[in-house]
């Protein structure tokens, strides 16, 4: 219901917008602005999508739980999507998901709202695998090389 609410909406908003910015400053200096601010939250995004990923790496290499990353990186990438979209609306909730404070403060408030169940495996952990100390049992059989007759199929091949 709420997604159909927006889908009426910010289209609505975003015409009155246009409307009334283009009858303040004219049409060509509102087409003007309006391509501005998609070139403009391009490049901030490709910044802030670039310090993103700098903070999943070092999430990752210090094995630190990479959700908040994770999320901060896709407020970015959707800011990019609004920001590409044209309209006064999208630009201003796009620039806003760009503020680190902003993001950090949509995080805490998804993280309150949604529940995340874990579930492993029972026991004390993983277990490890060490090659150095399995055992192999096996039976072979010397073979001349200089033993010029074969001594039957090796079982890898057939006659």
């Amino acid at each position: 219901m709420w997604l159909l609410i927006a889908f009426i909406a910010v289209p609505l908003i975003e015409i009155a917008l246009f409307i009334q910015v283009s009858g303040a400053i004219g049409l060509f200096p509102t087409l003007a602005v309006v391509l501005i601010t998609a070139v403009l939250g391009t490049f901030l995004v490709r910044t802030q999508g670039a310090m993103a990923l700098g903070q999943l790496r070092g999430s990752f290499s210090e094995m630190r739980d990479p959700t908040e990353p994770l999320v901060h990186g896709a407020m970015i990438l959707f800011a990019g999507a609004l920001l590409l979209t044209p309209g006064f609306f999208t630009d201003a909730v796009g620039f806003s998901l760009l503020v680190p404070a902003v993001r950090k403060a949509a995080y805490q408030a998804i993280r309150a709202r949604v529940n995340v169940h874990s579930f492993g495996t029972p026991g004390p952990g993983p277990q490890r695998h060490d090659p150095v100390n399995d055992v192999i049992d096996v039976e072979f059989h010397e073979i001349d090389e200089n033993d010029p007759k074969p001594r039957g199929p090796s079982g890898w091949t057939k006659h």
